[in-house]
Formats: C-alpha cells, sequence, structure tokens
C-alpha cells in the first residue's frame, strides 16, 4: 500500500514539474539605431509582464539585430544551437523577420512575434508553431482606407518605404480605398529627406495623403511636411504616429488620425493596470509596441501555466486557446494564428505638455486579415 502510495505521489510531482518546466526565450529585437526605439519598448513591455508575473522558470536572452537581417541569422543560430532557447520572440521590422522566422520554426522552435506580420507568414508560408500577437501587417493600413472612406477621401497620394512591411501598407490601403490614386510611391529603407516626394504630392491633385514610415522615417516625413506648406490632410497607421514619435514630431502631428488595435484609453482593467504600472517603472507613456511585448509575454505565460513546452502538441495548443487577460480587451487568434480584433480611428491630441493619442471611433471590428485562407495548417 505504501508503495503505491509512493508512485501515485511519483507520478504527480513529475506532473507537476513538466508543467512548469524551465523556458528559455531568446529576444532578437532592435535597440541601437534607427528604429531602436521600438525594439527598447517590445522589450521593456515583455520584460514588464515578465516581472510582474513573479516567474522564475522563465528566462529571457536579449540580443541586438541592429536592424540588420544577417545579424538577426546569426543570433537566432546562436540561440537555438548555442543558447538552446525554446522559443523566439522581439523582432520589430518584416523583412528581420522573414529571415528568421521560416528557418526557427522549421527546427521546431515556437516563434512569438510581437511585431512584423509580413503577409508571406499569414498565407501560404504560414507554420503551426508560428502566432503572431501583434496584427498582421496589412490590417492597420486596411482600417486607414476604411477610415478614408468614411471621411469621403476620393484622390489619395500613397508613401511607403521599399520593403515587405511598406509592400504590405500600400496593399492593405489599396484593398479598403474606394476613390482613385492621385500617386504611388515606394521610399528608401532609412531614407531621411523627402523633399522630392512632398514635390510629387504638391502637383498630384490629391485631396489626402497616406503614409507609412516608422520611427525616425514618419518624424522625418512629418517635419518636412508640415514645413512644405502642403495643406492636404494625412491619414496613416500607428506606426508613423505612435507615443515614442509624438514627442519628436511635435504639433505637426497635431490632429493628423491614424489608426492603431490599441490606445492607452481603451476601457478595460488589464489596459489601465499596464499604462500605470509601465508610466511608473520606465518614467514614460506606454506606446503601441510596449503594449504588443506585454501581451505577448502574457501569452507565454499562459501557454506555460498549462502546458510542458517539450510538448509541442499541448504547448501548441494553449497558445491557440490565449488564455489571457490582453491589454485589448477580449483577444482571439484566427486560423492563421494571427489577430481577430477591432481597429480603432485615433486622434493625435496634446495633453498638458505631452503628444498623446485618444480614440475617436471604431474603423474596422472583429477584423481578420486577407491571407487566412491561403494558410493550410
Amino acid at each position: 500500500m505504501k508503495l503505491k502510495t509512493l508512485i501515485a505521489s511519483t507520478a504527480i510531482l513529475t506532473a507537476a514539474s513538466m508543467a512548469q518546466a524551465d523556458v528559455k526565450v531568446g529576444m532578437i529585437t532592435t535597440l541601437s539605431g534607427g528604429g531602436a526605439g521600438l525594439g527598447i519598448d517590445v522589450r521593456d513591455g515583455f520584460m514588464l509582464a515578465i516581472e510582474q508575473s513573479g516567474r522564475s522558470d522563465i528566462e529571457v536572452v536579449i540580443e541586438d539585430d541592429q536592424r540588420k537581417p544577417d545579424i538577426a541569422v546569426q543570433l537566432a543560430d546562436k540561440m537555438i544551437q548555442s543558447e538552446k532557447v525554446d522559443v523566439l520572440t522581439g523582432i520589430i521590422w518584416s523583412n528581420l523577420a522573414m529571415a528568421v522566422v521560416p528557418a526557427a520554426t522549421a527546427q521546431g522552435k515556437f516563434y512569438l512575434s510581437p511585431n512584423a506580420g509580413p503577409s508571406a507568414l499569414a498565407g501560404k508560408g504560414c507554420h503551426q508553431n508560428y502566432f503572431n500577437v501583434a496584427w498582421q501587417n496589412d490590417n492597420l493600413h486596411e482600417a486607414a482606407g476604411a477610415y478614408a472612406n468614411e471621411t469621403g477621401y476620393g484622390n489619395s497620394f500613397i508613401l511607403a518605404p521599399n520593403y515587405p512591411a511598406g509592400k504590405d501598407a500600400l496593399t492593405g490601403y489599396k484593398r479598403f480605398f474606394e476613390g482613385d490614386l492621385a500617386g504611388e510611391l515606394y521610399t528608401k529603407l532609412g531614407q531621411t529627406d523627402y523633399a522630392a516626394e512632398i514635390a510629387q504630392i504638391r502637383a498630384s491633385g490629391a485631396d489626402s495623403v497616406f503614409f507609412f514610415l516608422p520611427g525616425g522615417m514618419g518624424i522625418s516625413f512629418l517635419k518636412q511636411y508640415a514645413d512644405s506648406g502642403v495643406d492636404l490632410p494625412v491619414v496613416g497607421p500607428a506606426f508613423s504616429f505612435d507615443q515614442g514619435i509624438l514627442q519628436a514630431v511635435g504639433d505637426a502631428a497635431l490632429g493628423v488620425v491614424n489608426t492603431s488595435q490599441w490606445n492607452k484609453d481603451i476601457d478595460n482593467a488589464t489596459n489601465a493596470a499596464f499604462v500605470e504600472s509601465f508610466q511608473a517603472k520606465y518614467g514614460r507613456l506606454p506606446s503601441l509596441y510596449a503594449s504588443q511585448g506585454f501581451d505577448t509575454a502574457n501569452l507565454l505565460i499562459s501557454a506555460v501555466d498549462s502546458a510542458d513546452v517539450n510538448d509541442a502538441d499541448a504547448f501548441r495548443a494553449a497558445l491557440k486557446a490565449a488564455n489571457f487577460d490582453s491589454t485589448r480587451g477580449d483577444f482571439a487568434f484566427g486560423s492563421n494564428h494571427h489577430p481577430v480584433q477591432t481597429i480603432y480611428a485615433r486622434e493625435v491630441v496634446k495633453e498638458g505638455d505631452v503628444f498623446t493619442n485618444k480614440i475617436i471611433g471604431t474603423a474596422l471590428s472583429d477584423h481578420a486579415d486577407a491571407y487566412a485562407g491561403d494558410c493550410k495548417m
């Protein structure tokens, strides 16, 4: 009888230890050079969630990809082969994601994207171990197109950088925008001088401008656009009007409407606590990127709570269930492991001395991406 009890107790302890097995996470993100603010925010949001969880069974190794695909690939190889990570995360830029994610998932690793969502990974290139916690690249741009229709714009000039996310941006806007295009341009990734593009906008006969220029590119464009005297309304995604960018742009951004699946005034307890705790810890308001890092970590924690990362099928099912409290409120994955979610219209405002955004309406409700039908898992 005692032997049976001992065997039963051992089995229970073994099952418990398996459910709480240590998980090693490799975070590859941009922490230096152009776009560093985006990676820093993803990292800080992610690590805040880990800290608040009090977990000692999740180890995070963080490396700087310098926004270079070859560096990102080298870091991923090191993390998989030497560090023996179970999960990868952190990449901001879609060209880096395309260089890293397919190889990582092919080696049986899980990849949780807190940002980049290239169309190639949402459709035919989807993978059962790849989960995007942010959006599919086209989504916020589709919402901008929908907002432009509602506002009555009929002739937009559109531009974005020449890389995967830029191409997805213009594709997304055109998918929903019902008017004409006065012009369409792809700019150089990392470009800082937009005099030629603004001259083309001026001469185009457009009634509106849509642009996707994340990070420092957006700062440069908006300042130059404001100084140019071109008086056309601007619409864009949150990436060009997010918290870290707005302080650098200043008054030039006031009144601009942009689209986002998150904002600091989304009314739920998780979001309110996140905004308060992030500001208390880091001394700044959180950005879209910080919220995505926070949600990505909490998704991971929810999966670790219910499955062993070494049991790939169980861990994958736990991720798919998305049993966590998101800063966005209700959160669910579609069939291709990308979110189905509401996307809001936000307006840039000034609160005291701080430039920020406030939600002014809903652009798209319960919106899924256009590529899920091509994903065969």
